[in-house]
């Protein structure tokens, strides 16, 4: 029987944008290239190669330049 593994999104602060997947923590062996996320209209987001979720983190400050 197969188990569903639930993970949970990886929360990105302001200062983690722009957002990009790998992202510093995944191990090296899983690595893919590196792909930049656009965060919807709820600042989440899902990487196209290996499916992570992102999530802004409430009260998150976005500062533009």
């Amino acid at each position: 029987m197969s188990q569903v593994q639930q993970t949970q999104p990886v929360q990105l602060d302001g200062k983690d944008l722009p957002a990009h997947c790998p992202n510093p923590n995944m191990p090296h062996w899983s690595s893919h290239p590196r792909v930049f996320l656009e965060l919807d209209d709820h600042g989440a987001a899902k990487c196209p190669y290996c499916g992570t979720q992102y999530q802004l983190k409430p009260g998150a400050v976005v500062k533009a330049h």
